[in-house]
């Protein structure tokens, strides 16, 4: 990362955004997930800063961002505006593409269902989240007396466990601070005690959250790339690939070899796939 700018949210809430390459070049912003920071996308950045414009920001609650007094402070839509807030800030005149992973693939299928964001977007390559309600809604649909749909379901159930866990007020800061919810997740040793910090907030994305938004996602008109790691622990291929299709007119999926956070162990996949998504579309519009 090589340029910080600070941003006020709608809330006045401070968050720290940076920003690579060529500001003249097509936009790319990226959302971390949880219990990240915007430092796990610095190998993909390194990659796509000599061609576009690179855009993350450390999400409410991480990094250097500033964290909210209460749960409400992390609600989707207050995740959408702050979004809004950066893209006014990095790129008020040109569309962006949308790069996420995780918790922040969740904020961006937020952001392109929703209207307050509408032709602000260009595309959008989502990685390991889909949306909260197509995640819903695609779990009730396989709730039939078919035994694969139960088997896929069971699975992915089994990798969504530890939501659980999450939702229990002290349990899951207890396992933080013991470090084994860092060993049981594959994370890396802590070397930083801020991002103790950072798990410990990024809770409450969970909790602000445990219902999914009312009524169907709005259709999604513009381009969007799903890759689902092959090996992800906690959001199976089938999910991530059946959940958004009755939304989006224009899904392309790509099962790629790796682990949920493919971005850090094979950036280069992530890089390669935004690029020429971005290319397309920048293409077709110029």
């Amino acid at each position: 990362m090589t340029d910080l700018l600070q941003v006020s949210a709608s809330d006045g809430i401070q968050l720290a955004v940076y920003r690579a390459g060529d500001p003249a070049a097509p936009p790319v912003v990226a959302i971390h997930g949880y219990p990240d920071n915007a430092g796990v996308w610095e190998p993909v950045v390194a990659l796509l800063r000599e061609r576009f414009y690179v855009v993350s920001y450390d999400v409410r609650g991480a990094g250097r961002s500033g964290t909210p007094a209460g749960r409400a402070g992390y609600r989707l839509d207050q995740l959408e505006a702050d979004l809004d807030a950066v893209l006014q800030a990095v790129s008020p005149d040109r569309p962006v593409h949308l790069l996420a992973h995780d918790w922040g693939s969740i904020q961006g299928w937020q952001c392109v269902t929703g209207s307050r964001l509408r032709g602000r977007i260009a595309s959008y390559t989502s990685i390991s989240g889909p949306g909260l309600g197509m995640s819903a809604r695609w779990l009730r649909s396989k709730l039939r007396p078919s035994g694969r749909d139960l088997a896929t379901v069971a699975r992915q159930l089994g990798r969504s466990s530890y939501l659980v866990l999450f939702q229990v007020p002290g349990l899951a800061e207890l396992g933080w601070r013991s470090g084994l919810l860092d060993r049981l997740m594959g994370k890396p040793s802590r070397s930083d005690p801020d991002e103790l910090a950072d798990r410990l907030h990024g809770l409450q994305l969970y909790r602000a959250n445990r219902r999914p938004p009312a009524g169907a996602p709005a259709a999604v008109d513009i381009p969007v790339q799903v890759l689902a790691p092959s090996g992800d622990r906690y959001v199976g291929v089938a999910l991530q690939a059946e959940a958004p299709a009755p939304y989006v007119r224009d899904l392309r999926v790509r099962t790629v070899p790796g682990g949920h956070w493919i971005m850090r162990r094979h950036p280069e996949v992530v890089a390669q796939a935004c690029a020429e998504l971005v290319d397309e579309v920048e293409a077709a519009t110029g």
